[in-house]
């Protein structure tokens, strides 16, 4: 972290950081962004709800939570909810990596052959809204730019993306912030036979989802069709800090 910031401080270009998972990866962050550098960053879900006492659970469970980098301590959720807060953090970004619990096999003997990632993008709005909005941690508007307004915005899809707005894609969220439910492999859409937050009681649901002014969410079941989605082509990154 100190090495990437200090060689975009010399070349004078932004830097974009993935997957910050520590409170001192952060502190990094932060003396970069005080000596003017244009650093980015991210977090994910699992490093704000999941810690590294899942990688000690007994038999091969653990290896359900293995993912880069690895889960931290809970005193680093805290921080990075601070981060998020004071923005020095940008987004909640997360890859998907469904991997079954048969397809990790191959690392029982050897971890380096345990597949790397976590499966859980399907909830990633919903954690932010439990554990910030309704954790009193950030508030609804700073939600709503973290989940949607600053991705645009960094990855050059804006104003398109990440706002209602003329002439902007009518892509809508319908959310129930006093649907509470329950996260479970039982539940949950994704092609996966576990999920690494079984069991969090979350305090607001999605409901109607619309791509471009279509529903292809409605009352949380999906109602999409092959080919709805779109290639876009990137423009210019706001990339200020």
């Amino acid at each position: 972290m100190h090495r990437v910031t200090r060689l975009a401080e010399v070349a004078g270009a932004p830097v974009y950081i993935v997957h910050l998972s520590s409170a001192e990866g952060l502190g990094e962050v932060v003396r970069a962004r005080a000596r003017g550098v244009r650093v980015l960053a991210e977090t994910c879900p699992q490093y704000l709800f999941l810690d590294e006492d899942r990688l000690a659970l007994p038999g091969f469970e653990g290896a359900s939570f293995v993912c880069s980098p690895p889960l931290r301590a809970k005193e680093d959720q805290e921080a990075l909810w601070k981060g998020l807060s004071d923005r020095h953090l940008q987004n909640v970004a997360t890859d998907h990596c469904p991997f079954c619990r048969d397809q990790r096999l191959p690392g029982v003997d050897d971890f380096r052959k345990i597949p790397n990632g976590l499966p859980g993008v399907e909830h990633r709005l919903e954690q932010v809204f439990h554990g910030g909005v309704a954790g009193g941690k950030i508030s609804l508007n700073r939600w709503v730019e973290i989940c949607s307004t600053a991705p645009a915005k960094i990855f050059g899809l804006y104003p398109r993306k990440g706002t209602l707005a003329p002439g902007a894609d009518a892509d809508v969220v319908i959310f129930d912030p006093h649907a509470g439910h329950v996260v479970s492999a039982k539940t949950h859409h994704m092609n996966v036979d576990y999920s690494v937050y079984e069991g969090q009681a979350l305090s607001g649901a999605v409901r109607t989802v619309l791509l471009r002014g279509k529903v292809v969410v409605d009352d949380g079941r999906y109602t999409g069709a092959s080919g709805d989605g779109r290639f876009l082509a990137r423009g210019a990154s706001i990339t200020e800090p």
